[in-house]
């Protein structure tokens, strides 16, 4: 069998040794084709980011790069602009024909929380090859906004593989052409389903929000909590563009609302370099059920984290600006996206994250 595991085979992991951790698992830290990481006791600030590399482990780089080192117990500030590697509370030790990949969560990517996964004797981040056997990190930069955080807080996931899982873009336009995968726009399939941006005025023209460069700090336990206005500004437009500004940080939502079948996940990637300096949505994993009807969804738009790199750059309504990478479950896992399972962004629109009150 080939494809990604879906819930109940990571908990198999769990049971068989291929995973382990320092604490009991929470209620909802198994998705239904991901593994929620917790937060250790500790972070370590260091001086910048760093992978491990062939033959050295993260312990080993620490001690090159560590400035100081803080304790979560109690709860603790990152602040904007630093680097921290933080231990993680699950470990992997991963059968040979099992690799992983681990994004950010929605809700860190959403506060441009800069979250990679880093291993011993890793040269990517966010990859962890077959067979690897050994604890796993999380290097985390706050970009827009200083966060306290305490141990057991999950800022990214982890996902498993079997085998090569990822749609041709003829079996993508089969499956489109059975579930439509996307709606309120056509299906771009080339290397994945391109989508596109929603700058089209609504009744009060708003189109998206841009992180205020100086603000408070955010405790990521307050859920609901914070007032929008203090954190964020509103971008308002009738023109069906806006001009992006170096090295802000934008949420903005596609046009198209996507659809992800029981027996499929998804990874959201960037679009060519060629079409703009800017960057889509750093936090980047779909669940199966992710606006599938049957799970309370009925078509859920995609959330843009934009960022843009070296110069001003227009963006215009209905461009394409990212692709989605659809990839077989290796079986349909037994709880959707939505359905049963605390899922705050099913059916969603334009949305901040979950901190910030509607």
């Amino acid at each position: 069998m080939t494809g990604v595991l879906p819930s109940q085979a990571i908990l198999d992991l769990f049971r068989t040794g291929g995973l382990s951790a320092e604490a009991d698992l929470v209620d909802g830290q198994i998705q239904p084709a991901s593994l929620d990481l917790r937060l250790g006791r500790v972070a370590h600030r260091v001086r910048a980011s760093f992978l491990a590399g062939e033959g050295r482990s993260v312990a080993d780089r620490l001690s090159e790069f560590e400035m100081h080192r803080i304790d979560l117990t109690a709860g603790a500030v990152l602040e904007k602009g630093c680097v921290y590697v933080v231990p993680l509370m699950e470990r992997v030790s991963l059968p040979r024909d099992v690799q992983a990949v681990a994004n950010a969560k929605s809700s860190t990517g959403r506060l441009d929380l800069l979250t990679r996964t880093i291993t011993d004797g890793g040269t990517e981040f966010d990859r962890i090859a077959m067979g690897y056997d050994g604890p796993l990190y999380a290097e985390i930069c706050p970009r827009s906004f200083s966060v306290l955080v305490r141990p057991g807080m999950r800022l990214n996931q982890i996902r498993f593989r079997r085998g090569r899982s990822v749609l041709s873009d003829a079996e993508l336009t089969d499956l489109h052409e059975a579930e439509t995968l996307v709606s309120g726009g056509p299906a771009v399939i080339g290397d994945g389903l391109g989508f596109s941006v929603d700058l089209g005025p609504g009744p009060d023209n708003l189109v998206g929000y841009r992180a205020k460069p100086h603000t408070g700090v955010i405790d990521l336990d307050r859920i609901g909590h914070y007032d929008p206005a203090e954190f964020w500004e509103e971008i308002r437009t009738d023109r069906r563009q806006i001009i992006l500004d170096p090295d802000a940080f934008y949420i903005l939502v596609s046009r198209e609302a996507v659809h992800i079948p029981p027996r499929y996940a998804a990874e959201m990637a960037p679009y060519l370099a060629m079409v703009g300096e800017f960057r889509v949505h750093y936090a980047g994993f779909f669940d199966p059920g992710f606006g599938h009807a049957g799970a309370g969804g009925n078509g859920s738009r995609g959330v843009l984290e934009v960022r843009c790199h070296e110069a001003p750059f227009v963006l215009e309504h209905g461009q394409v600006v990212g692709r989605l990478v659809y990839e077989r479950m290796e079986e349909a896992p037994d709880t959707l996206y939505g359905a049963g399972l605390a899922s705050n962004y099913q059916g969603q629109g334009l949305k901040l994250s979950k901190h910030f009150r509607s």
